[in-house]
């Protein structure tokens, strides 16, 4: 294994809008970022940068965060001055699509480091074990990039894009009230997918540096996962061993379910992104 330097970004200039509109909470859902949410007394963010900044083969972290102003600054106000003691720099995302913010992040990593690696800030259960082996592969020859991905116990069926309407809502039931009411019944199955050739994708994934900002310089940047940006320029790519337990931090319910991983209780005090 050749000697590297890895520089992380962490995408944090999402909105949060599923986390926020969960109505699986018993008091009505969530109403803050899911990356403010208390971790044994840390925020979700600085518990994911955490994972990396006192690696030995971590030269740089880039936080990129909204792209608003107003947003902007509320999150510097929360995040930056702890951030900066964690040696992490903080910079925009994009307006819209991860890969914009990822493409505002990538000037900021040093061109001393041979790899790049991408982890989701609402990742912050991710094990050093993980991490090791994510990053200890990236030192390998042979191919470009790795990412970790678990093989899913489910079967997978592929469907249709349009959902069928539920042919049995009264019509008149606009008329006392629920216009706004879902009427979506469900989708026809197209295929059924051998799911001995899928896996379910995580974070970190960690790229030559070079290849990356090669991948960041084509035209078509439309996607949600920064591998595919890297396949499409015949990248090769490795996946090795995720973890069941490196969640991301979706639904209400998440948060609940990464304090058990990490084996921290609910705060019992104010919101730990008000203690600071």
């Amino acid at each position: 294994m050749s000697a590297y330097s890895i520089g992380v970004i962490i995408p944090a200039a999402g909105a949060s809008r599923r986390y926020q509109e969960d109505d699986t909470s018993p008091l009505g859902g969530p109403v803050r970022s899911k990356l403010d949410e208390d971790l044994g007394g840390r925020p979700v963010l600085q518990r994911t940068v955490e994972l990396f900044n006192k690696r030995d083969d971590v030269a740089s972290i880039v936080v990129a965060g909204p792209a608003d102003d107003q947003a902007f600054a509320a999150f510097s106000a929360r995040h930056a001055d702890k951030l900066s003691l964690l040696g992490a720099r903080l910079c925009r995302g994009g307006k819209t699509h991860r890969y914009e913010t990822v493409a505002n992040a990538l000037p900021l990593i040093p061109d001393s480091c041979t790899h790049i690696a991408i982890h989701d800030a609402a990742r912050p259960c991710a094990g050093d074990a993980l991490i090791d082996r994510v990053f200890r592969a990236a030192g390998e020859k042979g191919f470009d990039a790795v990412i970790p991905g678990i093989d899913t116990p489910d079967t997978l069926k592929r469907v249709h894009p349009e959902w069928m309407k539920d042919a049995s809502h009264d019509p008149l039931a606009a008329i006392l009230g629920d216009a706004g009411a879902d009427r979506k019944l469900g989708r026809y199955v197209d295929a059924t997918i051998p799911r001995e050739s899928v896996v379910s994708v995580q974070t970190p994934q960690v790229f030559k540096a070079d290849l990356l900002r090669k991948a960041y310089a084509q035209a078509d940047l439309a996607s949600t996962d920064d591998a595919q940006l890297v396949e499409r320029i015949g990248g090769k790519v490795l996946v090795v061993p995720g973890e069941s337990t490196n969640i991301k931090i979706t639904r209400a319910g998440d948060i609940t379910l990464a304090r058990a991983i990490l084996g921290v209780r609910p705060p019992q005090e104010r919101a730990a992104h008000k203690r600071f």
